[in-house]
């Protein structure tokens, strides 16, 4: 199967270069030529499978040109060997009877975005391979908070790459920074950007457009590529995870065979609802995908009406992973709603280039709101849900989490629809203590990593492992930069 840009449907690349290069030339997004289905009998068949054989089977529909030892072998890497604290991996949790929890967060960084960058790094190294690249790539990051984390460590002292992640100064929770600027290996860096997540993001693509720059490190013995979730292979790990969940729905006798089920996602970027998106066109029987925002509720009106406006305040919110006005993967949905139609989905990103908005056709509002319902939830109901699931069902949960029960229980009031669904958990709540904590009725935090203990204390739960580490570690990275100084760190970073 090859892969083909969203802005350019004639430009194709195998598995292999999409996955290695991460953008394509014309800043488009790669996307599968054909979208994959599940034969007949698939999700029964994958039911009684471990989450590592369900993985390889999902991969082999979309990677030509790698080997059913070759992919065994990266989901035994990926998911095996006690990197998740969690025998499932991805349990799902029962809630109440037509709610469950699916809980992304038991990999080495304690969240969602361990499920692809775990993987992500055997992809990219067998592809680099496989395209016989001389050059030394060099994987630039922008993060809100989890991907930074989660890509260092995947990627930490993987031959022939290096990592450089910038996130936001003061756009992230003090355990997200600290577990960024204590990482581990000799081939990662860390800065901060002044100023926001779409500050760095933009930053990011700009670097990768900067034609002089690319001369430059070819020069010398590097290339840059992407582990943030333009790159195709960091969607299609989380396709697994949908699949997995039904899955796994189906063996706890919660559904039945075919029955439909809602996913609710708590989203900022769009990649995490797009996988889910991608396992419905695959065949998983996903009747409504649930799009869960912040105050950053970009995404919400755009669902609500089609239109794309990120012209409006930024907020930080106690959900810093989806404080974001500009939802890259929104691209790869357009293209799938248009019908394929590069040119559309091309002036569309034009639009928001220029003018920061654009409105989709009617045929596109129409087939948007056919899968997808939208809601937003502010701080102080985040704040509100965390202490009312701790209370109704003893079950702690972080303020994105917290985000997604919110606007399920208020689309459940408002349409009624009583689906079983999958409420998608993307971090531990202990990545998040002193939001948690004052959701629960704490005022006074306890300083540095002794916020771990105090939370633990209070609720009884344990903290996971990863994060109880953080005690003994030390500060490495301390850079901060302007955002117009992002180039001048790479140079250094790679002189």
């Amino acid at each position: 199967m090859n892969y083909l840009s969203t802005r350019d449907n004639h430009l194709r690349m195998t598995a292999a270069q999409a996955i290695s290069k991460g953008l394509a030339p014309d800043g488009g997004l790669m996307t599968p030529q054909v979208m994959p289905r599940l034969a007949g009998n698939a999700l029964e068949s994958l039911k009684d499978m471990s989450y590592q054989q369900r993985a390889v089977y999902v991969l082999a529909g979309f990677l030509e040109g790698f080997s059913s030892s070759e992919l065994t072998a990266y989901a035994r890497a990926a998911y095996g060997g006690g990197k998740f604290s969690h025998l499932d991996v991805a349990p799902v949790r029962a809630v109440d009877e037509n709610t469950h929890c699916m809980e992304l967060w038991h990999g080495p960084t304690c969240a969602f975005k361990d499920m692809a960058l775990q993987m992500l790094p055997h992809l990219f190294s067998a592809s680099l391979v496989k395209n016989d690249e001389k050059k030394t790539v060099c994987i630039l990051v922008a993060t809100s908070g989890d991907t930074g984390k989660a890509a260092l460590e995947g990627f930490k002292d993987v031959s022939k790459t290096k990592i450089l992640v910038f996130y936001p100064k003061d756009g992230v929770s003090d355990i997200q920074q600290l577990q960024m600027v204590t990482q581990e290996g000799s081939n990662v860096g860390v800065c901060a950007v002044v100023g926001n997540f779409d500050d760095a993001q933009t930053g990011v693509k700009k670097l990768f457009s900067n034609e002089e720059l690319a001369q430059q490190l070819a020069e010398r013995g590097y290339f840059l590529s992407s582990a943030n979730s333009i790159n195709w292979g960091r969607v299609l790990p989380q396709i697994i995870y949908y699949i997995s969940a039904y899955c796994d729905l189906r063996k706890q006798g919660a559904i039945e065979q075919g029955q439909e089920i809602n996913v609710c996602v708590p989203t900022g970027n769009f990649g995490n609802i797009l996988a889910a998106y991608y396992a419905r066109m695959m065949g998983v029987p996903i009747k409504t995908l649930i799009c869960a925002s912040n105050e950053n509720n970009v995404l919400t009106d755009f669902i609500r009406t089609g239109v794309y406006d990120r012209n409006r305040p930024f907020h930080n919110t106690l959900s810093p992973s989806m404080d974001i006005l500009i939802s890259s993967n929104l691209e790869r949905l357009l293209f799938e709603l248009s019908g394929r139609d590069d040119q559309q989905v091309a002036s569309y990103m034009e639009q928001l280039a220029q003018e920061g908005r654009y409105e989709v056709s009617p045929a596109i509002k129409t087939k948007l709101q056919q899968a997808f319902a939208a809601g937003y939830c502010d701080d102080a109901q985040t704040k509100e849900t965390i202490a009312k699931v701790w209370k109704e069902h003893n079950y702690l949960i972080d303020p994105h989490t917290a985000v997604a029960f919110h606007v399920l229980e208020e689309y459940r009031k408002e349409t009624g629809d009583e689906t079983v669904t999958v409420v998608v958990s993307t971090a531990s709540p202990f990545k998040f203590c002193s939001s948690v904590l004052e959701a629960l009725g704490e005022h006074e935090f306890a300083p540095g990593t002794e916020i771990l203990d105090q939370l633990s204390r209070l609720t009884g739960v344990e903290v996971p492992k990863p994060l109880a580490s953080l005690k003994d570690k030390q500060v490495r990275f301390d850079t901060v930069t302007e955002k117009e100084g992002m180039l001048d760190q790479v140079l250094e970073y790679l002189r």
